[in-house]
């Protein structure tokens, strides 16, 4: 297993991943753009993939504003301790950018929202339908 930030070649295969997902999934498939994925990686904020026998098995964004875009495992490769992996770096990094506070948003009743909530995140509401998730640092 190797943890590294994406580069626009691994672009193609986070969308395949990003496709293959069993929960939040995409309803347009076209909706998030090869364009998306570059501003994600190299604008916005940083993007880092796991990469198993060189295939990448999950991939996570962190933006800069403090939100966290995605965090993506493959089905075949769910329950490897992928998304702590991807998780620990991603939230390290956002921390170290000054933020006070994290945030996202997922689908309500998902694994998702019960990973974040184990990770201590909090629920805040739900915004456009999906239910909004904080982190503080500190106490």
């Amino acid at each position: 297993m190797t943890l590294r930030l994406a580069t626009r070649s691994d672009i193609p295969a986070l969308q395949r991943l990003r496709l293959a997902v069993r929960e939040n999934t995409l309803s347009d498939s076209s909706r998030i753009t090869e364009a998306d994925y570059i501003a994600a990686q190299e604008t916005l904020g940083r993007t880092w993939v796991i990469e198993v026998n060189g295939e990448i098995a999950a991939f996570a964004t962190g933006y800069n504003t403090g939100s966290i875009w995605a965090l993506f495992v493959h089905p075949d490769h769910e329950g490897r301790g992928h998304a702590k992996a991807l998780y620990s770096t991603m939230v390290n990094w956002l921390w170290s950018q000054g933020h006070e506070r994290l945030w996202l948003t997922t689908e309500p009743n998902t694994r998702a929202e019960r990973f974040y909530i184990a990770q201590g995140w909090n629920p805040c509401g739900i915004v456009h339908g999906e239910l909004r998730l904080e982190l503080a640092s500190g106490p």
